[in-house]
């Protein structure tokens, strides 16, 4: 398997210092807090006219068109809690919690405490398989080792993860609520507003889907929503890393190396800046993760010309060759698993 390459740069630490101080006179790490605002005010009138919408067709079979953009706005919504969880809104922590869990918690049925412990942990060591969790072992996998000795189902599921990758995405809708119950649950003494907030979602959204609908167009409703929004959220977060640097405990890297050199950007424009919520602009976001996400573009010429000045790596590729990067290296992952079966 074609392992990612570790250039000399990666065996030494480079100077994050000039980096920040080009940032802050540029005035990109200060709150937009009014714009926020305004973005938060729009989405959430969108989401309104959205269920709107749904109470007016009623019990239409064609209501279920009306899922796919109630996805598109649920995602929105998780762009904002995400931002929440970094401290780009405002300058009060207790706000910020507060939107993160009216976002995520009552309009998405997610626990903005178990995202934020994830998330976090993710930032802090990306693509390290023991210490972030969206590369340890599961489902999928991403490293021979983890591959390694995967029989049964598991080994199925590896063979062909870069064939079911985006199927499977359709079921993180459903992941991120099941996980978030199972946190909440296990620390419910110290969560109870989280489990408040989740329950209020659960009884609000289902109640209106079957109050409006039939049971089967509500079940059928709830599906598409969820595969909509776990499909468009997980398709958003894909590209970012599968297929870069992959650190170790050996890996003597200073903030710089470990965040440049394990993201990958995706090209923006118009679209794909809307659609990625900005998140296209990756390192300057691992870079940056207080950073407003609008600020993002305006920062990525200035983190790309630091790059070349100092020679470290900094790869950008367009959107759909960064998921053939990363469906790759999972095809590559589980190509050892193939080759025990044909020998077999």
């Amino acid at each position: 398997m074609a392992q990612p390459i570790v250039s000399p740069v990666a065996t030494r630490r480079s100077d994050f210092s000039p980096l920040l101080k080009e940032i802050k006179a540029a005035g990109l790490l200060e709150r937009r807090t009014a714009a926020y605002a305004m973005a938060i005010g729009i989405n959430v009138a969108l989401m309104a006219l959205t269920w709107a919408g749904i109470a007016v067709i009623g019990a239409s079979w064609w209501v279920l068109l009306l899922a796919i953009p109630l996805g598109i706005l649920t995602t929105r919504a998780a762009f904002f809690g995400h931002d929440a969880g970094h401290q780009q809104i405002a300058a009060s922590r207790k706000l910020h919690d507060w939107i993160g869990m009216l976002h995520g918690n009552l309009l998405l049925g997610m626990s903005y405490a178990w995202w934020n412990d994830k998330h976090n942990r993710h930032h802090a060591n990306p693509n390290h398989t023991d210490k972030d969790p969206d590369v340890g072992e599961g489902v999928l996998v991403w490293t021979l080792e983890q591959a390694e000795g995967r029989k049964g189902l598991e080994g199925w599921l590896t063979r062909n993860q870069a064939r079911i990758f985006f199927p499977l995405l359709t079921l993180e809708g459903f992941n991120l609520k099941v996980s978030s119950i199972r946190f909440l649950l296990a620390r419910r003494r110290t969560e109870k507003v989280e489990l408040g907030l989740m329950a209020a979602h659960l009884v609000l959204y289902f109640g209106a889907l079957f109050l409006i609908m039939s049971p089967g167009q509500a079940v059928l409703f709830a599906l598409i929503h969820h595969m909509v929004f776990g499909l468009h959220l997980g398709s958003v977060f894909a590209p970012n890393h599968k297929g870069m640097e992959m650190p170790d405990d050996d890996s003597n890297w200073g903030h710089l190396e470990k965040q440049v050199l394990t993201s990958r950007n995706v090209n923006g424009g118009l679209v794909t800046d809307w659609m990625m919520g900005g998140l296209n602009y990756q390192i300057e976001h691992h870079l940056f993760p207080s950073m407003p996400r609008a600020n993002l573009r305006f920062a990525q010429p200035i983190v790309r010309a630091y790059c070349e000045r100092i020679g470290m790596p900094y790869v950008s590729t367009g959107l759909i060759e960064s998921y053939r990067l990363g469906l790759r290296h999972m095809h590559e992952v589980g190509e050892e698993l193939r080759g025990d079966l044909k020998v077999s």
